[in-house]
């Protein structure tokens, strides 16, 4: 994987630090947030039901999440779970204050999520269970304005019965594809020196003090290792009394490499987001509209078809595919690791691929339907506003054919690239390094990867 210096950002950037532990400014960009996110919701309920004309459609699932994708994962991580408005309005009722900390017991029941329920499977169900929806959910402004406020019901209702950010932590489908890309940031959290969390006997950081809350994602930096595991809340940063917790660069992909954190519920996500990114490039960009009428609902009978070949591909065959492969892969080294944990360890090699599928994917819809934000953003409602001078622009390609698939053919290829290279990695790891035993190891795990770069390439230039 490709480096890059390891610096310590609060170090190198004074006034960066100081923003980062002001206690305004998270909620005063989450006020922000949470009003665009009422915007979005009041036009999809009150506004036209012309997608291409709403703001609810235009701004949520073409501009933020181009921005989100394209931008701000690849190089933030979870820098989005920082200012996110979907729990801000739990959080702050449970919290009983926005800006300042608020001492003693907080507005909760309180309750223990359930040690079972502590992993990604009801993220990936919830995930699933939107993008099944999700012709529908991105074409119609009302279905979309209903199950955006779903969401912040659903994490309101967490924050008042559970303790902590439950929601974000286990439940929310954004969170759970932001927690797998973002193990591919070259920006994390952690601490500067673990041994001072060892000496420390208070853990401020995780019970809170004057300063601040205690870690909401119940987690302890001290021992933290990945960037899934951090929503990017600050809180540790405003408590630790000694100055022991900071922001860095590190090397791409670093987390990749955790033996210790490579779970099922998380290789499935890697899955279920790729196997997302090349159904939704058939049905969306693809030349067969009628999958596109049957996602549409065209009939009960078609949608349901359409939902159970789209929930096979996701849970049956690219993982069944892939366990063929890991089974080859070890029967031409005599690997001693168990099937299961090749398995498992070699799904995170396609997550480079996963989130260049979804770059690539996202730059094609961008860049045909992105100039409908202009003309929206002037007349949110479609009610024949002209706020800013903007809602008689008509809709144009943002870029011409030829650079848009330049742009996908470089980001599929540098996820390959990276995902050949996270294979030779895990296959050091299961072979002692033993070169000969590592390559035919690599092999059939990017061969797998190569394949899906040639089916996207296809669908996209073909």
């Amino acid at each position: 994987m490709s480096a890059t210096n390891h610096v310590d950002l609060l170090v190198r950037y004074p006034a960066l630090k100081r923003l980062l532990k002001s206690r305004l400014f998270q909620p005063a960009v989450m006020l922000v947030t949470l009003t665009a996110f009422t915007l979005a919701i009041l036009a999809g309920v009150f506004g036209t039901p012309a997608g291409s004309r709403n703001f609810g459609i235009i701004f949520v699932w073409i501009v933020w999440w181009a921005l989100l994708i394209i931008g701000v994962i690849p190089v933030f991580g979870r820098l989005w779970c920082t200012v996110c408005p979907i729990p801000a309005p739990g959080e702050w009722l449970q919290r009983r204050g926005i800006v300042q900390r608020a001492l003693g017991k907080p507005r909760t029941l309180g309750l223990r999520w359930p040690r079972q329920l502590k992993n990604m499977w009801l993220q990936n169900a919830g995930f699933l269970a939107v993008a099944t929806f999700s012709a529908i959910i991105l074409t119609r402004p009302a279905v979309s304005a209903w199950a955006l406020l779903g969401f912040v019901v659903v994490a309101t209702a967490t924050s008042l019965l559970f303790e902590k950010r439950i929601f974000c932590k286990y439940l929310c489908p954004v969170g759970g594809f932001i927690g797998l890309y973002s193990l591919l940031a070259p920006t994390e959290l952690r601490v500067r020196d673990p041994e001072v969390c060892l000496s420390h006997r208070t853990k401020d950081c995780v019970t809170g003090n004057e300063q601040g809350y205690g870690c909401p994602w119940l987690t302890y930096p001290g021992t933290l290792a990945r960037n899934i595991d951090c929503g990017l809340c600050m809180e540790c940063l405003k408590t630790c009394p000694r100055d022991n917790v900071s922001v860095f660069t590190r090397t791409v992909g670093a987390d990749l490499f955790v033996p210790k954190g490579r779970r099922l519920d998380e290789a499935y996500k890697g899955f279920i987001m790729l196997s997302c990114a090349l159904l939704y490039s058939a049905v969306l960009l693809g030349p067969w509209g009628w999958i596109k009428n049957w996602a549409n609902l065209q009939t009960p009978l078609h949608w349901a078809l359409y939902a159970l070949g789209f929930l096979a591909v996701n849970l049956l065959i690219v993982p069944g595919l892939f366990w063929l492969v890991t089974w080859i892969s070890r029967k031409l080294t005599s690997e001693q690791i168990k099937q299961r944990q090749a398995f498992i360890d070699y799904a995170y090699t396609l997550v480079p691929l996963g989130l260049a599928a979804w770059i690539a994917f996202s730059i094609s819809f961008v860049l045909t339907n992105g100039s409908y934000a202009l003309a929206v953003l002037s007349d949110p409602f479609g009610w024949g506003w002209n706020l800013f001078g903007t809602a008689g622009i008509t809709w144009a390609p943002l870029a011409a054919p030829g650079l848009t698939a330049f742009l996908q053919t470089g980001a599929l290829v540098t996820g390959l690239v990276f995902a050949a290279q996270a294979a030779y990695r895990v296959a050091l790891q299961h072979t002692a390094g033993r070169q000969v035993q590592v390559l035919r190891a690599t092999l059939p795990v990017a061969g797998f990867a190569f394949a899906l770069t040639l089916a996207f390439l296809w669908l996209y230039l073909g």
